[in-house]
């Protein structure tokens, strides 16, 4: 035959090369040792791979069922393979014996959308096929992947009635599809157990998110003298991990240390790290990580994920940086552990950075989360339009998807947007979960929308059967409040299914302040201080909301009272991306190395606006649970600092975006309106509560916030 390209395979076929006839049915030795076939071994593409496929049906050994079942083998599960030419092998054979019926599930189980494995398992079934041993762990691995529960139970039903659920392989399939009571009394028949089935259970308990019950488990295992391996510890560290038990965590380092020694396995010191990292021991993680010589992916992934896992932003971002100074290349868990800090900072550039990455290297990719928590990080950075175009091209959208996009949408005050979104995600047939309701109620919240609010609420639960849950009482509260409805928002929190937190009492407090109802913020307040008796805010408030109705003494008595019991609260930080790099100002600070031009722009800024007609409020310097403390004067707010320093250091009519971590204040609000007008610049500001938009003079919430 003619010479293939240089890098694809060559196959001599000669006059005496065995073809193989239609009907007939060659020993399997002679197949096993055809050519052809031991060709498939040595295939590097897809390619490759063809041109065997050609070779096979030159010699006619695409009549029998061997030859195909090794073909299909090769296309749906090869790293190089490719499932729908696979799929087109498959469907051309009239009856497929069950070993090509189970590698056709297996592709599928191993695929980007292993509900197909269900689907396929079903058509073995109508086509008289019996399964067995092998089909189903692969069945209900895929079950498992894609939550598809009522599917597993049928398929479970399958194994009871075959009477394979003591088979190994499926008892374990079985565990992680999280029939754990059935697991565990088969575990319980089992005579001889080894450390494998042990390991098994372990996983099954950590797998459902049952921690306590994996490590009660471990317990048992060395009650029982079997000697854990790497495996049991890895999960038991896992579970530690996401149930807090450090103590028990610290019990496995030791152990590691008797054993292997710490440095000489590398995936059982990345599992240290990350449970460290989880249960707050972020010294020690790091001291692991920095100990590491030789790092692998995994390593940086779990020492980042550690620092967001524990709102350290700055640190992940800065080790994230190390990383790819020490080209070091990230893979997709990588960026889930840095878009949420690029998204609490407003690291906008380099969110925009890691969007460029993920369309140059995971194009492809179906996993739905990394283009979800693009989707979060332009939001909560201020770019919802990239956030919307990021969404608008996805082409298949998980529940966590659209989530995302109605609770940006609802953050930055577009309301309208977010509801007409839902209602088309409910026309898609996707069905709403409580987290969609928290948003959709939060966009109601902040555009003040009472009616449409008590409408979802009554949706939620009436048409969707979801329970409401303290966000969702809180969403309704806050807007009831707003609205001057305290007698139906009282009502509303004496029927609640649970007790009304913190975060609820403080939002009736705020609507007090809004509509000036004293009376009614000293028994808010009580619960408050009842609660949260460590919490300044409530002090705080009530303070002004004394001053408000010119009540001196109360102001003096609640002020004490804070004073008394040595409690200072959070100070106003306002953060903000220049050139990629997060800057952050407190109240008053002067530290940063530009201090003194960014205090000749605040002078400058203050003198302008005081041209224009702007007088500040001064009843905006008294205490307030949702601004910074009286001594930083008006002019050098956290967020006016922020500002200053945007204006100098980026160009004229570029966006500023800023990020505080409180409530913006009434005074810094009027004056930000005025400065987007002065300096012709947009400014986009996230507070604790939402965005604002400001521009030509005015901002998106209409004063609403």
């Amino acid at each position: 035959m003619a010479a293939l390209s240089p890098t694809s395979l060559s196959l001599p076929i000669s006059s005496s090369t065995l073809r193989i006839l239609p009907e007939s049915d060659p020993p399997y030795k002679l197949l096993e040792n055809h050519p052809s076939l031991h060709l498939l071994s040595k295939c590097k593409s897809i390619q490759d791979l063809k041109q065997v496929h050609s070779q096979i049906i030159k010699t006619g050994l695409h009549n029998t069922h061997f030859a195909l079942s090794k073909l299909i083998e090769c296309c749906a599960i090869s790293p190089f393979g490719d499932l729908s030419y696979a799929l087109s092998v498959f469907e051309s054979i009239q009856e497929p014996n069950r070993f090509i019926w189970n590698t056709i599930i297996r592709g599928h189980a191993l695929s980007s959308d292993p509900i197909l494995a269900v689907e396929f398992y079903a058509r073995m079934i109508q086509c008289g096929t019996e399964p067995n041993s092998y089909t189903f762990p692969f069945v209900l691995k895929s079950c498992a992947k894609v939550g598809a529960t009522r599917e597993g139970e049928q398929v479970h039903a399958h194994v009871l009635k075959l009477g394979l659920e003591c088979d190994a392989f499926v008892h374990t399939s079985l565990i992680n599809m999280g029939f754990m009571d059935d697991a565990r009394r088969l575990f319980d028949e089992i005579p001889v157990r080894d450390v494998v089935s042990w390991n098994a259970m372990i996983a099954g308990y950590a797998q459902c998110g049952w921690f306590e019950e994996a490590l009660v488990f471990f317990e048992e295992m060395r009650r029982m003298n079997v000697t854990p391996n790497e495996s049991t510890m890895v999960t038991v560290l896992s579970a530690c991990a996401q149930s807090g038990s450090v103590e028990l965590g610290n019990w496995v380092q030791s152990w590691i240390e008797n054993h292997h020694g710490l440095g000489s396995n590398l995936r059982l010191v990345n599992a240290l790290i990350d449970m460290y990292s989880k249960c707050g021991d972020l010294e020690t993680a790091r001291g692991l990580f920095d100990g590491i010589h030789q790092r692998d992916v995994i390593s940086w992934n779990v020492m980042i994920g550690g620092y967001t896992y524990m709102s350290c932003y700055k640190e992940a971002l800065a080790l994230f940086r190390l990383m790819l100074r020490s080209n070091i290349e990230p893979n997709d868990v990588t960026l889930l552990g840095v878009l949420p800090a690029c998204a609490c900072l407003g690291a906008l550039d380099l969110g925009k950075w890691i969007h460029a990455y993920v369309d140059k290297n995971f194009q492809n990719i179906t996993n739905s989360s990394l283009w979800t928590s693009l989707i979060d990080m332009y939001a909560k950075c201020g770019n919802i339009e990239a956030a919307e175009q990021v969404f608008d091209g996805m082409s298949s959208k998980s529940l966590a998807s659209w989530n995302a996009m109605i609770s940006g949408l609802g953050m930055h005050g577009h309301a309208d947007k977010a509801i007409t979104l839902f209602a088309k995600m409910v026309n898609e047939g996707i069905k709403p979960d409580d987290i969609t309701f928290v948003g959709l109620l939060s966009a109601c919240t902040h555009a003040g929308l009472l009616e449409l609010g008590r409408q979802y609420f009554s949706s939620m639960i009436h048409d969707f059967n979801i329970s409401p849950k303290l966000q969702h009482y809180g969403c309704m509260i806050d807007l009831l409040g707003r609205a001057g409805m305290f007698d139906e928002a009282e009502a509303l929190m004496k029927n609640m299914e649970m007790e009304p937190d913190g975060a609820i009492w403080g939002s009736l407090l705020g609507a007090c302040k809004v509509h000036k109802r004293v009376e009614l913020a000293e028994h808010v307040a009580e619960h408050l201080f009842e609660l949260e008796p460590e919490n300044p805010g409530a002090y705080v408030l009530l303070s002004n909301i004394y001053a408000g109705a010119c009540r001196w003494d109360d102001v003096a008595r609640a002020r004490s009272r804070l004073k008394d019991k040595g409690m200072k609260k959070v100070p106003g930080c306002t953060s903000i991306e220049v050139d990629s790099v997060v800057h952050e100002f407190l109240v008053g600070g002067k530290e940063h190395p530009l201090s003194k031009d960014i205090y000749e722009m605040l002078d400058e800024t203050d003198r302008l606006l005081e041209m224009a007609g702007f007088v500040p409020d001064t009843s905006e310097v008294l205490h307030d649970m949702d601004e910074e403390w009286k001594e930083g004067a008006l002019s050098h707010h956290s967020e006016k600092l922020a500002i200053a320093f945007g204006l100098i250091s980026t160009k004229p009519g570029t966006t500023i975006r800023i990020v505080k971590n409180l409530r913006v204040c009434g005074n810094c609000h009027s004056a930000t309106k005025l400065i987007s007008k002065i300096f012709n610049r947009e400014i986009i500001a996230r507070d604790r509560n939402r965005f604002h938009h400001f521009k030509d003079g005015s901002c998106s919430c209409k004063d609403y916030w």
